[in-house]
């Protein structure tokens, strides 16, 4: 996801860089197949939003089987993101730095969940990737380096980006934890976002459409957290924590956290994402499915889990 783990397998990736982004295109182009496939069953869109109610099916059904054959055609027909997807993947020699396990967990609740709302910390390689196995639906990154937003926005314009700046330092993780359990606008019945100076993990600052925005999956692979004077990811591990809690819609909100071999994203995922509430786990991958707070058999006190 990020440039950390490019130096950090440089080597790796220039003995595998023609496998992997074929693997990627091929995983892009079985999607559109895929969706194709099930159109041509039933005509709804792969990530068509199902409706439950049992007494709209025969109607939507009849709706459907009336279209026309053009009309089918143009709603199978792959997203030019997903086409620029393909070709990208399949002539570059830089791949996506999450393996092809770890990238699958995603895509599964994809599959499932899009056209749906999709929050991504970091902005890299793979970015391209993730807005394409999202089609119609709102992928947005934040990055908190604008140089690197602009040179990979230079070869992808069609990404939705945001440079945003972070309150926190990697050496501060402990005395974060410290203050959050002493600082009531943490607490979990309690925390929110936008403004809340005084919680020091809260992110503050950020644009708009972050606040605003009801996120169905919210991946965490930055910012950077290797050296003590990195942002580390502390705080956007407690706020996708408060995001989970304080959603309004249906269903779980599902957290991906990568590097989870290191320290502190172990143990701020334990602290504020909760060890009951992780669904899978591989390689360096977490994934969990977090329920709103209304959903929760108990959620008052001043502990996340």
């Amino acid at each position: 996801m990020n440039r950390e783990d490019v130096a950090k397998n440089r080597h790796f990736l220039a003995d595998r860089r023609w496998v992997f982004p074929l693997v990627i295109a091929g995983l892009i182009a079985g999607a559109i197949l895929t969706s194709s496939f099930i159109k041509a069953a039933d005509y709804s869109m792969l990530c068509s939003v199902v409706n439950s109610r049992s007494s709209q099916v025969v109607a939507e059904v009849s709706v459907a089987n009336n279209r026309s054959s053009s009309q089918a055609v143009a709603e199978t027909t792959a997203t030019a993101v997903q086409l620029q997807a393909i070709i990208h993947y399949a002539t570059s020699r830089i791949v996506p730095q999450q393996s092809f396990g770890e990238i699958s967990v995603t895509f599964d609740v994809l599959k499932k969940r899009c056209p749906c709302n999709f929050l991504v910390f970091g902005l890299g390689y793979d970015s391209l990737m993730w807005t394409s196995l999202n089609p119609n639906g709102h992928t947005v990154f934040l990055e908190e380096d604008p140089k690197w937003v602009q040179t990979v926005l230079k070869d992808a314009p069609g990404l939705h980006a945001h440079p945003v700046k972070y309150r926190t330092q990697l050496r501060e993780a402990d005395a974060l934890l410290s203050h959050y359990r002493s600082e009531k606008n943490c607490f979990p019945s309690k925390a929110y976002l936008r403004g809340n100076t005084k919680c020091k993990l809260a992110l503050t600052g950020f644009p708009d459409e972050f606040y605003d925005t009801e996120w169905d999956l919210i991946m965490i692979d930055a910012p950077r957290g290797y050296f003590p004077a990195a942002p580390g990811r502390m705080a956007a591990i407690f706020s996708a924590a408060v995001m989970a809690r304080n959603r309004k819609g249906p269903g779980v909100t599902h957290v991906f956290l990568h590097d989870i071999d290191r320290k502190v994203e172990k143990t701020f995922a334990e602290e504020f994402l909760c060890r009951k509430y992780l669904v899978k786990a591989v390689g360096r991958l977490w994934h969990f499915e977090i329920p709103s707070a209304a959903s929760m058999s108990s959620h008052g006190g001043a502990q996340f889990c």
